[in-house]
């Protein structure tokens, strides 16, 4: 348990129904911060691709995905992906909530969660994320668990329609020299 009964764990197949019904059900609250997706990811069997995709990724210790369960359904997820080791030690990380969710705390949590997996299982020194400049809700979330910004990336992704300008935010997870 993360916060209030909310379940965060690693992804799993058994997880693309529900989050194709999470994901279809939020299309127009998150469309200004996602890519253009193709129908099928709202679907069962996208969401599945979706999951195999990422679970491959996970076993080549390039992402650690986890999905967040709340009333014994998919409420969002979040990602540590972009992992690299060695002298970068650092990681991305992505979220999302359902709507219905947002504002309670957790994203917060699932957030400090997987900072404490970043350091502690995967051993990073660092963790990014980026928001679209306008998303002050996720730039509240950032700051809460530590993040500081420490950049601004003139369209840097292509969400929402469009080529988007983003704040970049870092958090610094320990200073322990790299394990080679």
């Amino acid at each position: 348990m993360i916060i209030d009964g909310v379940e965060m764990r690693e992804i799993r197949g058994a997880d693309a129904a529900g989050l194709a019904e999470v994901l279809d059900r939020n299309r127009a609250y998150m469309a200004p911060y996602e890519p253009l997706r193709a129908a099928g990811f709202y679907t069962e069997a996208g969401q599945l691709e979706r999951i195999e995709a990422l679970l491959e990724d996970r076993d080549g210790g390039r992402v650690r995905p986890y999905v967040l369960i709340g009333g014994g359904v998919p409420i969002g997820a979040i990602n540590l992906g972009s992992i690299a080791l060695g002298p970068l030690c650092s990681g991305g990380i992505g979220y999302w909530v359902d709507q219905a969710w947002a504002g309670k705390g957790v994203a917060t949590a699932a957030l400090e969660e997987l900072c404490r997996i970043a350091r502690d299982e995967v051993g990073l020194h660092r963790v990014e994320a980026g928001t679209r400049v306008g998303n002050l809700a996720s730039q509240r979330v950032l700051a809460k668990v530590g993040f500081e910004q420490y950049g601004l990336a003139p369209r840097y992704l292509h969400v929402g329609g469009d080529w988007q300008d983003h704040r970049l935010f870092q958090r610094l997870l320990g200073d322990d020299p790299p394990a080679f």
